[in-house]
């Protein structure tokens, strides 16, 4: 559905509807009890509105004077951006047919010494603690374990990527309207506020085992075991929970010299995710010492479960790359493409692995000449999936893979659901490659239209804001021939629907590049496209009456640090 429906809908409802009538249409039935929330937009008492896209115009503001009374990017107030990297913050952890109690409270990892040293390789410095409540980023691998020895047919983990306590608090308010909490899980979204099935709520730990190890992408081995800085939480500094107030700053982006506990990447947080490892940063799927692991998915497929991945970036970037693939560096797009569909690669390169079932997301239209990252087997064209990986896999030339394409002057939604179609009928595994130049999905922004801010051009934009803030405005062909977020999942449900037993991710990737971009705008958008996507999951389960054995996982691999200062600045009216 879209977002300007959903405010429709939601401007119309009496409080305790709004959501109501969202899953509903969504296709989300109302025989669950959810704390709902609505509100009355109109301005009170003859006050001017502020603009339909006003949040947009705090972004544009912010960048042309380089600050905002209302938030900052990094640990300096007076500077709008003065980081564009992620933090260790403790991220929110959302749990549906599954409780928390068996790794948080007196559970946690981190009140146990041992299983603390055993995590990391080492004892972590400040990171012991007899009060906490959270738990690692690892035991939502755990989470996904115990829900398959339960016998859940149908477990999902949607990873908001780059997505923390702070920026989901933000685009809360900037979508419900008004300041709800200050605490807590919250509500706003469909996530937070959901009440279809058991649910609880946490936090974790994100910090990796080491930064600074190298890998040699031809040898597949690791250089220098150990890096150069070691992870940890130290809650002193960072918080005994996400909405701790205040905390040091430059200890949560690894820039307090008495602690300074490494900062997790993608690869490394989703390798925990996804295998249960702490390992370095660059990792996918390759503990500290260069020894690969087995992810969840494949360790389910062996047991009869199809497994799939869809996400709104490249398909073979960290996050989805860490469902399935092997590699000592994430920057081997190629080749954990060839891992994710079958194919010979460098880190299998006698017996390839089987392959997703399914892989839907983004990366089409990316073409390179050389990527030295990539390896002496980098091939020039696509710079995620090499040309031949496309032509090896596709069923018109013996392949496995009925594939979908962005296609000049078609309907990216239709593309891909014929060729959903066709795989279910022709009992064919389905890949569908979509996106724009960038290499992912147009950036939804806060008001939910499709006209980010270009902040590349900034004079004060850093390396991460030159790659990730958006090159031009989208044209029509952008937005009509790209399916969304949703309209991805609910593709793959219905795919993956067909078979027994299914696990599936789902990541709203565009919550990291945003954050990367300081673009507080675009953020907000991605996690509407994010929590569109946890509908589309919770549609799917109701419709066929399967709570009983689903699990659904709604998490982050990492956080930013958008630091909000002044919540009723996202406020619709003055």
């Amino acid at each position: 559905m879209s977002s300007s429906r959903r405010q429709d809908i939601c401007s119309r409802a009496s409080a305790g509807q709004c959501w109501a009538y969202v899953l509903l249409l969504a296709g989300v039935g109302l025989g669950h009890q959810l704390t709902a929330h609505a509100v009355d937009n109109a301005p009170a008492g003859g006050e001017e509105k502020k603009p339909v896209d006003f949040v947009r115009e705090m972004q544009v503001a912010a960048e042309a004077t380089g600050r905002a009374s209302w938030g900052h990017w990094g640990d300096q107030p007076n500077r709008y951006v003065s980081w564009s990297n992620h933090s260790n913050r403790l991220v929110p952890v959302y749990a549906f047919g599954i409780t928390l109690d068996r790794v948080s409270g007196m559970n946690s990892i981190y009140r146990d010494s041992h299983r603390l040293e055993k995590l990391y390789g080492q004892h972590p410095t400040g990171t012991l603690n007899a009060h906490a409540e959270y738990f690692d980023q690892t035991d939502i691998y755990r989470l996904q374990q115990m829900a398959a020895d339960a016998g859940k047919k149908y477990i999902v983990l949607l990873v908001f990527d780059g997505l923390d306590w702070q920026t989901t608090r933000t685009a809360a308010i900037a979508t419900a309207g008004t300041v709800a909490y200050q605490e807590g899980r919250g509500t706003g979204f469909a996530f937070q506020d959901y009440r279809g099935a058991p649910t609880d709520f946490g936090l974790c730990v994100t910090s990796p085992a080491n930064e600074g190890t190298a890998g040699d992408v031809d040898a597949q081995a690791v250089r220098n075991p150990g890096g150069n800085k070691t992870g940890g939480y130290d809650p002193l500094l960072g918080g005994q929970t996400a909405w701790t107030w205040p905390v040091d700053n430059r200890y949560l982006i690894g820039r307090n010299r008495l602690q300074p506990h490494a900062v997790t990447d993608s690869a490394a947080s989703a390798t925990s995710l996804c295998s249960g490892y702490k390992t370095y940063n660059d990792s996918i799927n390759v503990d500290v010492q260069g020894v690969q692991v087995e992810p969840i998915a494949r360790l389910l497929q062996a047991k009869g479960y199809a497994v799939g991945v869809v996400t709104s970036v490249p398909v073979s970037h960290a996050t989805p790359a860490c469902a399935y693939a092997n590699n000592v560096t994430r920057d081997d797009y190629q080749d954990i493409a060839r891992d994710q569909l079958g194919q010979p690669s460098i880190a299998h390169r006698i017996n390839p692995l089987k392959g997703l079932d399914l892989l839907i997301g983004c990366g089409f239209g990316v073409r390179c000449d050389r990527e030295p990252d990539q390896g002496t087997n980098f091939e020039s064209g696509n710079k995620y999936v090499a040309d031949s990986t496309l032509a090896a896999i596709d069923t018109t030339r013996g392949g496995m893979y009925r594939i979908a394409l962005r296609t000049a002057e078609r309907s990216g939604k239709q593309v891909l659901a014929a060729a959903a179609q066709d795989a279910i009928n022709k009992n064919l595994r389905l890949f569908g490659f979509f996106g724009t130049v960038e290499g992912h999905l147009p950036y939804r922004t806060a008001n939910a239209d499709f006209d980010p801010v270009g902040g590349r051009d900034q004079p004060l934009a850093d390396r991460l804001q030159q790659k990730y803030a958006p090159i031009k405005p989208y044209v029509t062909a952008d937005l009509e021939e790209n399916p969304t977020l949703a309209d991805m999942t609910a593709t793959a449900l219905d795919v993956l629907g067909k078979k027994d037993r299914f696990w599936l991710m789902v990541e709203a990737g565009d919550v990291d590049w945003a954050s990367h971009a300081n673009n507080i705008d675009t953020a907000i958008g991605a996690v509407k496209s994010g929590d569109d996507a946890f509908l589309a999951v919770v549609s799917w389960i109701e419709q066929n009456n399967a709570w009983d054995d689903s699990v659904v996982i709604v998490t982050s691999d990492h956080g930013h640090l958008f630091v909000l200062t002044d919540p009723t600045a996202f406020l619709p009216t003055p």
